[in-house]
C-alpha cells in the first residue's frame, strides 16, 4: 500500500507541490529537521496505517453485526450482501473504483455520531488515497476464505473489545513504532 501511495504522489505534481511546501513549512517551523523524502515517506506512512486501520475496524463493525450496509465482508450472507452492494453502487457510479468504494464506507462512518472521529478531516486518510487496484487488493484481502469457506480474518467478538485495535496499531509499521516509540 505504501508504494502504490507513493507513487500516486509522484503522479500528482499539485499534491506533491502541496506536500513539499507543508515540509518546508515544517522544517521553517522547527516541527521537523527530517529531510523530504523521509518526512514524505513518514506521511506515506501515515496514510497506509490509516487505511489499513480504518478498513480493520469496518470489518470489525461487520463481522459483529454493527454496521448496516455491509461494504466489504462479514460471516454468512454479510459476504453476499457487500459483493451486491457494491455492485449496485458501481451500477451507479460506473466511472469509480474500489477506492471510491472504500470511500463510501468511510463517508458512511463520518456521518454516524460514534465513528465520525475516526474518518475526520484531521485523519491521515485524507493525506492521500490509494489507487483504485490497490483499494481492490486491500478487499481482496479482507474477502479471503480458507478452504473450508470460512473467512480468514474473522474479527467477530461477542465482547465487542477493540483492544487488538491498539495492538496492530503498534505492529502495523516497524517504522511508525520505532519513530513514535507506539507500544501499549
Amino acid at each position: 500500500l505504501e508504494g502504490d501511495l507513493r507513487a500516486r504522489l509522484a503522479a500528482d505534481p499539485e499534491r506533491e507541490g502541496d506536500w513539499k511546501r507543508e515540509h518546508h513549512r515544517a522544517v521553517e517551523n522547527d516541527r521537523t529537521d527530517a529531510s523530504w523524502v523521509t518526512w514524505r515517506d513518514d506521511q506515506v506512512t501515515q496514510a497506509a496505517v490509516a487505511w489499513v486501520l480504518t478498513t480493520v475496524f469496518i470489518r470489525f463493525c461487520e463481522d459483529n453485526g454493527l454496521l448496516r450496509p455491509v461494504w466489504i465482508t462479514g460471516p454468512g450472507s454479510r459476504r453476499q450482501e457487500a459483493m451486491d452492494a457494491q455492485l449496485a453502487f458501481f451500477r451507479a457510479h460506473p466511472e469509480d473504483t474500489e477506492r471510491e468504494w472504500l470511500l463510501d464506507a468511510i463517508g458512511y462512518l463520518g456521518k454516524l455520531g460514534s465513528t465520525r472521529s475516526l474518518v475526520e478531516s484531521h485523519s491521515a486518510l485524507h493525506l492521500i488515497a490509494p489507487s483504485g487496484d490497490a483499494a481492490a487488493k486491500l478487499l481482496e484481502f479482507w474477502r479471503r476464505r480458507g478452504d473450508d469457506g470460512a473467512l480468514v480474518h474473522d474479527l467477530a467478538d461477542p465482547t465487542l473489545s477493540t483492544r487488538f485495535l491498539g495492538d496492530l496499531y503498534q505492529d502495523l509499521s516497524q517504522h511508525a513504532k520505532d519513530t513514535y516509540a507506539l507500544l501499549q
